[in-house]
């Protein structure tokens, strides 16, 4: 059960990370390659992007 829980919230991370992506500023390149490192490197893309993929205004 606690496995699920973990993999439930990594989901809705990543999810939360890939709306963050597409409504920030940004080319489409940009958006393009962090989409793909959230998908395919799904805990490790989520927390590179939030340490060091968002842009501060």
């Amino acid at each position: 059960m606690f496995p699920s829980l973990i993999g439930l919230l990594i989901l809705a991370l990543d999810i939360y990370a890939i709306y963050l992506v597409l409504t920030g500023s940004g080319s489409g390149g940009y958006k393009v390659l962090w989409i793909l490192v959230i998908l395919l490197l799904p805990l490790l893309g989520m927390l590179l992007y939030f340490l060091l993929g968002r842009q501060t205004a």
